[in-house]
């Protein structure tokens, strides 16, 4: 099974004045096609950080980042951001979906954004919604859904544009536990249906989840271990 993700010594330093904080310190991974990856680590590790190049909302200082075997490294911002809409679905802890928009239309937004046709957005979106369960709820409203069903629509406009990745960054933040088992449940289906996920979440019983675990702390990775196995890689040298 190919990778649809590779990183290569990745090293992420940010400039504060006349200071440097090297948020990542020569990580490097893959994740494979059909991976459900779970990405850990305390405030201040790096996960965050990680996420954001994963998303391609930043570039490494330094390293190799492959995406669908796209070296997205040394794009410009609108290559970018073409490479998000094209390759990436992404789902927030806040759900980040528009209050005065039918759900529907929240789901279409990644195909208007790729010139689809008002017809074909139409069918794609109603497809995604009724994958995630929403069949019947295409034209209420956020304050008309609950906060699990507005992460249902918030995951199915993830999957509107048939993504390579799906990117989670802490996606039961706002949720209480029997939501969250729900929505968690849901990502293990999709992920079953061969869809690749990548989540960051504090949470252990959250990243429990997930087939693969992978732990930051100080800006490397700590432990890389498949669920079930006590595999560690520890990059800290």
């Amino acid at each position: 099974m190919s990778d649809v993700i590779s990183l290569t010594d990745i090293r992420r330093v940010f400039i504060m004045g006349d200071q440097q904080f090297e948020a990542l310190k020569g990580v490097s991974f893959g994740v494979a096609t059909g991976e459900f990856v779970a990405i850990m680590g305390a405030s201040g590790s790096g996960k965050s950080t990680c996420m954001n190049l994963l998303g391609c909302l930043d570039r490494p200082t330094s390293g190799r980042y492959l995406l669908d075997a796209l070296d997205v490294g040394g794009m410009n911002a609108n290559q970018l951001a073409e490479i998000r809409n094209r390759k990436l679905g992404f789902v927030f802890q806040g759900f980040n979906l528009l209050a005065r928009t039918p759900a529907v239309e929240n789901v279409e937004l990644p195909l208007v954004y790729a010139g689809f046709s008002a017809k074909e957005r139409r069918v794609r979106a109603l497809a995604a919604m009724e994958q995630v369960g929403l069949a019947g709820k295409e034209n209420n409203h956020s304050s008309q859904l609950s906060g699990g069903q507005q992460q249902r629509v918030a995951i199915a406009r993830a999957l509107v544009n048939s993504p390579a990745v799906i990117l989670a960054d802490e996606p039961t933040g706002n949720l209480d536990s029997t939501t969250s088992e729900e929505i968690m449940n849901l990502f293990t289906t999709l992920n079953k249906q061969g869809i690749t996920i990548i989540m960051v979440t504090h949470e252990h019983d959250v990243a429990a989840y997930a087939g693969r675990q992978i732990t930051f702390r100080d800006g490397r990775i700590i432990s890389d271990s498949l669920a079930g196995t006590t595999g560690l890689t520890d990059q800290s040298v």
